[in-house]
């Protein structure tokens, strides 16, 4: 089974609904033994279709976050996750979707990945209606390399006690990734953002390129745009003391700049190390791995699933197969009345021709075996004999024999209009003996079971 694995762009939460637009976005192509066969960009309509597709989501819309969850299912659960998650959010809760990590965390909470509804609906529409029926969905900082544990760190928040979780956490190792560049003037929210903070940024220029970001820190992840000169004070507040891994997506296919040069060398005091290259590939293979699939509850995958995309596509095959149907239907009705005309018609004319030639007849039942029975009776009346009778069948035989000597058979049988001949074990009978009783009216078939012959009138 081939697997399409595309990566998403961020969102711009700026632009409204109205204006959403999928550009090219970078994919890979794997086929059912999990061998590359393509990798390169392309817009919506010219992606390569798979048996299944996998939608890397941008870090910057997806939020995670950590959660006593009721114990309900389906839409129970759907209807209940917005009362757990409302103190955390900014925005209605009712206008997110909400999905849940299908593993519980050590003590007991879950963790929840939650995306705008109108974003997240409006992606999964439009790979619907282009063809790609089997989707999945994944935040891109579930698909992030996993850091090495150092000392008795590693697993500090799944080993930690509840009332420690929140400690454990914010020291548990960062996981950060330079995904891509965007240029976009937005460095007035970045300054206000830093200066509420307190964290000291160097000067950021008016129309400075943004370098966007996607940061795990164990079962958590977060994704932001921040100025390229403030990369390394950006990841020194948000650490904290916790170890750092930078990594930078290389190999992307594509024309996208390469980032080695608006990586900003790590700061003093910082601790960060340069950042590893991440190649493309990998990223899209870890994909593959990840446990968290966004599409839940009313964005579940069902390729069996009519929607309209799928009935515009049937729509003109369904109305040739029920025109079919019809036509079929009314063409064999039509057929059935005229041949129930020609058997009424023929029956009709039968019966006349029964009464016509014997008008004594009352009850017509069967016109053709009333009338063999009402020529019999005249016949044996006027002292003929009938072809079905012993002797008739018998003069035809003994004309038909030939070269068959006559003391040659055994036994003669008569019974219900047909003679049974048996010939006795050393006569030997010609091939030509049917059609000599072809010649005298009669027809005669042997049973290779009994060896008797069986002779009838062939009128």
């Amino acid at each position: 089974m081939s697997t399409l694995i595309v990566f998403l762009p961020p969102r711009d939460p700026v632009a409204p609904s109205q204006e959403w637009l999928l550009p090219e976005m970078a994919f890979l192509l794997l086929d059912k033994g999990g061998r590359t066969q393509r990798a390169g960009r392309a817009a919506l309509a010219l992606l390569p279709r798979a048996s299944s597709t996998v939608l890397v989501m941008a870090a910057r819309d997806v939020l995670m976050l950590r959660a006593a969850v009721p114990p309900l299912k389906g839409p129970r659960l759907r209807q209940a996750l917005p009362n757990v998650v409302e103190d955390q959010l900014i925005q209605d809760p009712q206008t997110c979707h909400i999905a849940l990590d299908p593993q519980a965390l050590a003590d007991g909470e879950r963790v929840l990945a939650v995306i705008d509804r109108g974003w997240f609906r409006f992606v999964v529409e439009a790979f619907g209606s282009a063809g790609h029926r089997n989707l999945r969905a994944v935040p891109v900082t579930r698909c992030l390399p996993t850091p090495a544990p150092a000392g008795g760190a590693a697993g500090a928040e799944t080993a930690a006690e509840p009332a420690a979780a929140a400690e454990a956490h914010a020291t548990a190792p960062i996981v950060a990734a330079v995904l891509g560049m965007v240029v976009q003037s937005t460095a007035a929210l970045f300054a206000e953002a830093t200066e509420a903070s307190g964290v000291p940024v160097p000067s950021i220029e008016a129309h400075e390129p943004r370098v966007e970001f996607a940061l795990a820190r164990g079962a958590h992840g977060e994704g932001l745009a921040v100025p390229a000169s403030a990369v390394g004070a950006t990841l020194a507040a948000l650490a904290g003391g916790a170890p750092v891994t930078l990594y930078e997506l290389t190999d992307v296919p594509g024309s996208e700049p390469r980032l080695a040069s608006i990586a900003p060398a790590p700061q003093a005091g910082t601790g960060l190390p340069k950042a590893l290259p991440l190649p493309f590939e990998t990223l899209a293979r870890r994909a593959l791995e990840c446990r968290l699939d966004l599409c839940q509850f009313e964005f579940e995958a069902r390729p069996w699933r009519l929607d309209r995309a799928t009935l515009r596509r049937l729509r003109l095959p369904v109305m040739l197969a029920v025109a079919s149907v019809a036509v079929a239907v009314v063409g064999m009705n039509v057929q059935w009345l005229m041949l129930a005309r020609q058997r009424d018609a023929l029956n009709t004319q039968m019966t006349e021709l029964l009464l016509n030639a014997f008008p004594k007849t009352t009850v017509v039942l069967d016109a053709p075996e009333q009338m063999t029975r009402q020529l019999d009776q005249l016949r044996i009346a006027a002292g003929e004999l009938s072809p079905n009778d012993f002797l008739s069948l018998a003069a035809g035989l003994a004309h038909s024999l030939g070269p068959v000597p006559v003391n040659g058979v055994a036994a003669l049988d008569y019974h219900d209009r047909r003679l049974d001949v048996t010939f006795k074990p050393e006569t030997k009978v010609d091939p030509d003996f049917t059609q000599r009783l072809a010649r005298n009216g009669l027809t005669g078939a042997i049973d290779s079971n009994t060896g008797k012959w069986t002779i009838r009138n062939g009128q």
